[in-house]
């Protein structure tokens, strides 16, 4: 079972992604989003579905905003473009591990330079 759920996360992921890119035309949508992550409940009636944006967490609640208004529209399209028994509810959170792996990165590269002084 979890096997599945895996290939349906990876799957939806993969639409919700070029859901965003090419059919959502919204004017505020306009840094480019990524889908990082998505985790589907196993009776498959929602869908947590992670976000992350090159403008970084300072257009997060604008971008989490259009993206839930929109969830509608993009289930629907979902439905069109994936046979699932069902079309999980999808609800957008955002994705801080971008930032927090860029943070540590250059927490590594400080201790680095002050050891080699």
């Amino acid at each position: 079972m979890a096997h599945r759920i895996e290939r349906v996360n990876a799957l939806i992921r993969r639409e919700i992604s070029e859901l965003i890119q090419h059919q959502l035309k919204d004017p505020r949508l306009d840094e480019f989003v990524a889908v990082t992550e998505v985790e589907t409940s196993s009776d498959l009636k929602y869908a947590k579905v992670f976000v992350s944006s090159i403008g970084g967490q300072q257009h997060e609640e604008k971008i989490l905003g259009v993206l839930n208004a929109a969830s509608g529209f993009l289930r629907s399209e979902l439905a069109k473009n994936v046979s699932l028994r069902r079309t999980p509810e999808l609800n957008f959170h955002w994705d801080d591990s971008i930032e927090h792996g860029d943070r540590i990165l250059r927490l590594i590269d400080q201790a680095n330079a002050e050891y080699e002084d």
